[in-house]
Order: structure tokens, then sequence, then C-alpha cells
């Protein structure tokens, strides 16, 4: 696990929406995530790279229950062939989504990975990624979860801190997990932006991919 890392040619956004870091329900430190994963957009729009919002659907009843407040992306999106939101209905981003065609299909080969929670959709997504072949980067202050509740009798608490620490190091040493979101570098794929766009990506919002569409 090394603390220098190469450019990466997409950034994968997940669930950063507002049931989880605005309000009751947000994260510890929900406005350094935020900080920290607008700063990692920005750059990777000015850059070129691919970024992906993954958006969660949470069930009847959640706080990310589409169409609901707490489902909302906090971060506004730029639609276009560098930017869009694919809308996913478990924790792996790849799961029943076009997640796996869309970095393919615009030759991305390393992707960043932030945003919430740690030990779930973010671990999910980046282990998938690993396992199809993509250099893979989460930064370790850009993502995120909740804390672990104590349970009498079996366990202490633990900082959602540790958790989120434990959840990056258990992808193992492929993984770089020790890369400050500052030292993340971006660079544009390979493919040019006509290759990567094509209406089974959207949805009725321009930039929007349903899990829908691949089903």
């Amino acid at each position: 696990m090394t603390q220098h890392t190469q450019p990466v040619d997409a950034l994968i956004v997940v669930d950063v929406q507002s049931a989880f870091v605005v309000g009751d329900g947000a994260v510890p430190a929900a406005d350094l995530i935020v900080e920290r994963t607008t700063d990692l957009i920005a750059r990777a729009r000015r850059d070129g790279a691919l970024v992906v919002h993954l958006q969660n659907d949470g069930p009847p009843g959640a706080e990310d229950e589409p169409h609901t407040p707490g489902w909302e992306l906090h971060h506004p999106v730029l639609p276009g062939p560098r930017e869009l939101v694919i809308r996913k209905p478990r924790d792996d981003g790849f799961h029943a989504t076009p997640l796996g065609e869309v970095l393919a299909g615009a030759g991305v080969r390393a992707v960043a990975v932030c945003g919430v929670m740690s030990e779930m959709c973010v671990q999910a997504t980046a282990r998938t990624a690993l396992e199809r072949g993509y250099r893979v980067v989460v930064p370790y202050d850009a993502h995120a979860t909740q804390d672990c509740p104590a349970v009498p009798g079996i366990c202490e608490a633990v900082p959602a801190a540790t958790v989120s620490r434990v959840a990056a190091y258990a992808l193992g040493s492929d993984a770089e997990v020790t890369v400050p979101t500052a030292d993340v570098t971006f660079t544009a794929p390979e493919i040019t932006a006509p290759e990567i766009t094509g209406p089974e990506f959207e949805a009725p919002e321009a930039g929007r991919a349903d899990a829908a569409a691949t089903s």
C-alpha cells in the first residue's frame, strides 16, 4: 500500500446523497467529506477525467428511497460526455448497472473511489473494480461511514474513522488506500467523448443512467 499514486482517468463518487451528509443522519465529519469530494470532482472535471456519481436506490421507507429529499445527490452534476449519474440497487456500483460498460467504453484504466459508506458501497464498488482489473485508489480522507454501535456483552462501540480505515485495508494490497485527497491526480481516459455516450446510458434527465436500463 503506497502513499504515491499515478493519475487516474475516472472518479467514482459513491452515494454522496443528502440523507448521508446533511442533517441528523449525516456521517461524522460530513462537512469534510463534502469538501474533499467537491475538490476531487472539480479537479477531475478540470483534467478531463470521467466523473460517475453513483446514487443508491433505497427500499420503501428508507432515508434514500428514490425521489425523496434524502435520495437526492448533494453535489451538482454537470451532465455531459464526461459526467453522468448511475443509479444502483445494491451496495456494489457494478451490480445491475451500466457502470462496467461505461468504464470499458471510455477506455478507463484507473479509478478513484470516494463517498459513503466505507464498509458498504465504497468497499463493494472498489472491490469489484479491482476484480475487473482496474487500478483502484481510495483516498483515505475522502470516504466515511457511521460509528459502529456497542453491543452489550459482545463488543464496544467502534468509531467511524476506525471502521473506514479497516474497510479500506480489507481491500488488500492491490488497492491504494493511504493516498490523501490532495495527492490524487487525474487525466483524461483514452477514448474520445462520443464513444461513451448513447441512449443506453441516458435516462429522461440528461447525464443519468438508471440501473433499470440494463434489465
